[in-house]
This record gives C-alpha cells, sequence and structure tokens, in this order.
C-alpha cells in the first residue's frame, strides 16, 4: 500500500482519478514538444534514444499525461484507473 505521503503525489488526483489509461509506445503531444515526464516520479518520456529515457509507459487518450510502469504499478488501485488495450 502508497502511503498517502509519498513525495509523487502532487494533486494529480485533479485530473489522473478513474481515467482510461493505455500502454503505448511514446508520441509526442503536440508537434513543437520533443518530450514528456511521467506525472509522478518525473522521468522523461522521448521518441528519440537517449540515456535515461523512457520510450513506452502509460498515457491518457490524448497523450497528454503519461506514467511510467513503476508509478502506474504503484498508484493503480489508489488512482482506479481502467486500462485499455
Amino acid at each position: 500500500m502508497i502511503d498517502k505521503n509519498d513525495w509523487r503525489l502532487q494533486g494529480q488526483e485533479k485530473y489522473l482519478k478513474s481515467v482510461s489509461l493505455t500502454f503505448k509506445s511514446y508520441s509526442k503531444y503536440r508537434e513543437e514538444w520533443d518530450h514528456d515526464h511521467c506525472s509522478f516520479c518525473n522521468t522523461k518520456f522521448m521518441e528519440q534514444n537517449h540515456h535515461g529515457t523512457l520510450h513506452e509507459g502509460y498515457a491518457t487518450d490524448d497523450n497528454y499525461h503519461w506514467v511510467c510502469t513503476k508509478c502506474f504499478n504503484d498508484f493503480k488501485d489508489m488512482f482506479e484507473w481502467k486500462v485499455d488495450f
């Protein structure tokens, strides 16, 4: 069980509570953007191969919010996510 005082919790329930997420390869939200971050731990997602970046994870349908696999597993019950395949 995740502690409600976990440092990664920063009010994400306002926009990520009970949403549908899909596991997929990273793609930019907008053409001008070159990366995004995990909505919890801030790990970087990119299309390009750069050291320490992720190339796949869980995302909202619009690709605006991304969640890394570790944070997804840590918070899936607390946030009651629905997973689309």
